[in-house]
């Protein structure tokens, strides 16, 4: 499951794009410090946008990814499945996400990494809620049953939107299952990071 992310996107693109598609982008804690990461991991601080009063409007925060769940483990990947999330849905900033898998080369100690992008998108969000915690608001990525890009890969995917479903999935009046759902094989691009090798599509 999703345990690293990257955004490398400055906030200036991320403002004239949400711009673009008529979404009103308030920062109520003034502009979030957005510095290039090529790996957010569990408990950083990283931008979300939140659902706001009404259609076509959220809020960019910065914000922890997980919370404290059961036994102390944080709680970064969320189940969707039967669940409508009607409120404290947002939206989670990035340019890729990255799957493991065990190592085809048993002298290799590191699991394989491999990053996910999104066709035709320099960026992206993943659909994710957010809850306020006794540390502080935090959010987590829900996750779904892999679709054809994710299978070979994982057994489980977050669940990435295009840009046409932000606003959607910052209206919790609109059923999550009309949102959530796995994109069509071909739409994430995947290439294997590590170990490195010549950049291509690493497409199964």
């Amino acid at each position: 499951m999703c345990n690293d992310y990257r955004l490398e996107v400055d906030i200036a693109s991320i403002a004239q794009d949400f711009d673009d598609l008529k979404i009103k982008i308030k920062m109520p804690e003034g502009t979030p410090n957005v510095e290039a990461r090529e790996d957010i991991k569990i408990s950083d601080i990283a931008p979300i946008v939140r659902s706001g009063d009404v259609r076509g409007a959220g809020e960019l925060v910065n914000r922890r990814w997980s919370w404290t769940g059961q036994g102390g483990k944080p709680v970064y990947n969320f189940r969707s499945e039967g669940r409508e999330f009607t409120s404290n849905r947002c939206l989670i900033l990035a340019d890729g996400f990255y799957e493991f898998t065990k190592p085809d080369d048993p002298k290799q100690k590191r699991k394989t990494k491999w990053l996910f992008t999104m066709r035709d998108h320099p960026w992206f969000c993943i659909a994710g809620i957010w809850r306020a915690t006794p540390e502080g608001e935090a959010f987590t990525m829900l996750t779904m049953e892999p679709g054809d890009d994710i299978r070979p890969y994982h057994s489980r995917q977050i669940i990435p939107l295009t840009r046409d479903q932000w606003s959607d999935w910052l209206d919790p009046s609109v059923p999550a299952h009309e949102v959530l759902r796995a994109l069509p094989k071909g739409s994430l691009p995947v290439v294997q990071v590590y170990p490195e090798v010549a950049a291509q599509s690493q497409m199964l």
